[in-house]
């Protein structure tokens, strides 16, 4: 059994790589060579499917149930406000700043020495780790390609930022491209039928409305619109107003369901981007949840979408660092934090019976 300390720090050192080597959503190539190499070192066997890394731990057995442990690999662009260099690992103290140190690099690594500690240690279930890409755009080359490979999952711990708290819930997404349809006439005179307006009474009507069910642990469906566009000239009425509804599902509604009670009370056209990113939940008495609350974990609701979306079994998010970070500038990730994620990852799963 590997020294769970002396995993900890090639996972940190491993981390500093990843920082320093690009690795945005469609090309991530550079860092998951690093991260298949490091479990080959490391005594794992890896595979890989793209830019996608995963390894099975020995004595796999069909007929048991199998927990993935899942986290990503790819980032975000950094932004013009940065002060420090985004793809330098820099230490200060216990403070590791650099792009992808939070999100998610940290849960990566610490799940990838979680699973080199457990691989070879006796258990009631098949364990394998998959670091994977596109994440951050909800890739259809990320988990979702990868899934079909792994076969059956009764169990996947995604790592992301929570500050190692169970998020047992999280919110759904939908993207809403929506057409107002009016007719056009001259701004100076009484006619025409104007697009714009029509946009506004829809996005006002989603202002004041909000759908009836309400979840405990996600609250209520939360519709935002975020663009529109309108008029290619100051004294035209516009026939055409185009906006954008960023929509975020609670786990009473289907997405689907969603876009039919809004296309019911809006007037204009409205066109989901995709439905395929729904909201999830995990049982209260599920043995994972169980085994958290009994390590002194809080579970909560996470407002925040991630590849738990196209997970078609049960979930639970859980990682160091904290989701607050995620995507600003000078974006960090403390020593400490990943010594104590990769310390409750082993907790969380030493002994597990699903």
């Amino acid at each position: 059994m590997p020294e769970l300390a002396a995993l900890t720090e090639a996972a940190v050192a491993l981390l500093e790589q990843l920082i320093a080597t690009p690795s945005f959503s469609r090309e991530e190539g550079a860092t998951a060579t690093l991260i298949f190499d490091f479990l080959t070192v490391h005594g794992a066997l890896p595979q890989r499917q793209g830019n996608n890394v995963w390894a099975v731990a020995p004595g796999y057995v069909p007929d048991r149930p199998t927990v993935l442990l899942n986290s990503h690999h790819d980032t975000v662009k950094p932004g013009a406000a940065w002060t420090y260099a985004p793809f330098a690992a820099t230490w200060e103290g216990d403070k590791l700043t650099g792009l992808g140190s939070n999100d998610a690099g940290a849960s990566a690594v610490s799940l990838l020495a979680a699973f080199l500690h457990l691989k070879d240690q006796p258990r009631a279930y098949n364990l394998i780790c998959a670091i994977t890409a596109e994440e951050e755009i909800s890739g259809a080359n990320g988990i979702a390609k990868l899934l079909p490979e792994l076969g059956p999952i009764a169990l996947g711990i995604v790592g992301e930022p929570t500050q190692m708290q169970l998020a047992v819930a999280e919110k759904g997404l939908l993207v809403l491209d929506c057409l107002a349809r009016g007719k056009t006439g001259h701004a100076a005179r009484d006619e025409g039928d104007n697009a714009l307006y029509r946009a506004l009474d829809d996005i006002a009507w989603l202002r004041r409305n909000q759908l009836p069910r309400v979840s405990p642990m996600l609250g209520p469906v939360k519709t935002t619109a975020t663009q529109i566009n309108a008029g290619q000239q100051h004294n035209v009425v516009p026939d055409e107003c185009r906006f954008v509804v960023d929509v975020r599902t609670n786990e009473l509604y289907a997405n689907a369901e969603v876009v039919e009670i809004l296309q019911q009370n809006l007037r204009s056209e409205i066109t989901p981007r995709s439905l395929r990113l729904n909201s999830s939940r995990i049982a209260a008495d599920h043995p994972i949840v169980q085994r958290g609350r009994a390590l002194g974990k809080e579970t909560y609701g996470s407002p925040t979408l991630s590849d738990q979306a196209l997970m078609p079994f049960a979930t639970v998010k859980i990682g160091p660092g904290d989701s607050a970070r995620s995507h600003t500038p000078d974006e960090f990730i403390l020593r400490s934090e990943i010594i104590s994620g990769v310390r409750d990852y082993v907790a969380l799963l030493t002994d597990l019976e699903i």
